[in-house]
């Protein structure tokens, strides 16, 4: 199945608007999604038969900075039986705005950013969100166990974020950078 094929399958079952842009002249092409629709979306393309995307191969986050203030999950789909492939996009503000904020906030000063957890469709997504979270500080809905995964768990912030700052030190012992 072509790119085409796929992004005209989703475009017929999603509303206008839930798709946000469409990059296919690129290496890997790919789909931009309102968070809203992520769930829907991958919950199809993984039941839906001639699609079958059974395997989750990556799921990231990048930074785009302070400036354009905003981040974003890429999601890589494979389907090993039918051998096709693309890239699913969610571009999130960096900060969380709702009125339960306080819920998803355990131990930052700030409220962060949220996206449906994707681990009931794809297992291999566990690992990634706790580490998108860890890292970036992206707090996935719905992840049965959303603790840090790499740093220790009283760290403060999220390191691989742009407007991360440096601790001096931890515990008493000096950070070295």
């Amino acid at each position: 199945m072509t790119f085409q094929e796929i992004y005209s399958k989703l475009n017929s079952i999603l509303p206008a608007g839930a798709i946000t842009k469409v990059e296919e002249n690129i290496i890997q092409p790919r789909i931009t999604l309102s968070k809203n629709y992520l769930k829907e979306v991958c919950r199809y393309l993984h039941q839906t038969e001639g699609l079958y995307f059974d395997f989750l191969s990556n799921l990231t986050a990048i930074d785009n900075g302070v400036i354009n203030d905003s981040l974003e999950i890429i999601y890589n789909l494979y389907s090993i039986p039918y051998n096709h492939h693309f890239v699913l996009r969610v571009e999130l503000p960096r900060t969380f705005s709702s009125e339960k904020a306080e819920e998803f906030v355990s131990f930052e000063d700030y409220q962060i950013p949220s996206i449906p957890s994707i681990c009931d469709i794809w297992k291999s997504a566990d690992w990634h969100e706790r580490e998108a979270f860890d890292l970036m500080g992206i707090w996935f809905e719905g992840h049965p166990d959303l603790r840090r995964i790499l740093m220790p768990a009283d760290w403060k912030g999220h390191p691989l974020r742009k407007d991360y700052q440096n601790l001096e030190t931890y515990h008493g012992i000096k950070v070295a950078y």
